[in-house]
């Protein structure tokens, strides 16, 4: 196994933007890729170790840009200037995902008819957008992600299986947001299903995310079992 990387540069509404791809180079032929969409911070090392883990998986997978080349904040103030450009532009959002998608597919080493996506706080709520969309992935994954609906129609049925990975303390989704969320997938006739981590708050799976603030951290446990379910869904999936 080697695993390998490479910076994507693509086109898009706003940009260009900028990824980094990773695959097995001792792989032959084109294989499933997934589609890695960072949190707030935009794309950065920890989402380009996401992308190698998911090679080591014999997946391809691209970990994308969704801000704009060059476009990366850090924790602290202005944090999520970039994220609430798209939050208040759905509709921009969506193309920025379809772009994003549309990159990863056109690398050799991608099988275009098996992706899926996977996304952590933000990028949880993109893959739902994405799902929303009717984008053409085979199954999505949101990692402490936000669950507010878009403020255009959601395709019916949605159609994209849907793994909802959820922190039961997060602050940002408390359990009335999370029925909510069960409510919506349920009345678009979609395939989905939610595990909820107790005593897990929001970024359960960010090791870098600084502790004391209550409902928000790193939980190793929540991080595990999450992976361990995200590596089952996409075998299932893909």
């Amino acid at each position: 196994m080697t695993i390998s990387r490479r910076t994507i540069v693509h086109d898009g509404p706003g940009g260009p933007f900028e990824g980094v791809f990773a695959w097995d180079d001792a792989g032959a032929g084109p294989r499933p890729g997934v589609l890695v969409i960072p949190n707030v911070l935009g794309q950065k090392e920890a989402d380009t170790l996401k992308a190698e883990a998911l090679a080591a998986l014999g997946y391809t997978a691209f970990a994308c840009d969704l801000f704009g080349q060059g476009k990366r904040t850090q924790r602290g103030a202005g944090a999520s200037r970039y994220m609430d450009e798209l939050n208040a532009d759905r509709g921009l959002l969506r193309e920025r995902l379809g772009a994003a998608l549309g990159a990863l597919t056109t690398q050799p080493e991608v099988d275009e008819a098996s992706v899926a996506a996977i996304g952590f706080c933000f990028g949880g709520k993109c893959v739902l957008d994405m799902a929303r969309a009717g984008l053409p992935i085979r199954g999505g994954v949101s990692f402490h992600g936000v669950y507010d609906r878009p403020d255009w129609p959601s395709v019916d049925p949605i159609t994209v299986p849907l793994l909802i990975c959820h922190g039961w303390d997060d602050p940002l989704g408390p359990p009335s947001a999370v029925v909510e969320l069960g409510e919506e997938l349920t009345a678009a006739r979609a395939d989905w299903q939610i595990h909820a981590y107790g005593r897990a708050g929001h970024a359960f799976t960010d090791s870098a995310m600084p502790a004391g603030q209550a409902g928000f951290g790193y939980d190793a446990r929540a991080d595990r079992r999450s992976w361990r379910a995200m590596s089952q869904f996409l075998q299932d999936c893909l």
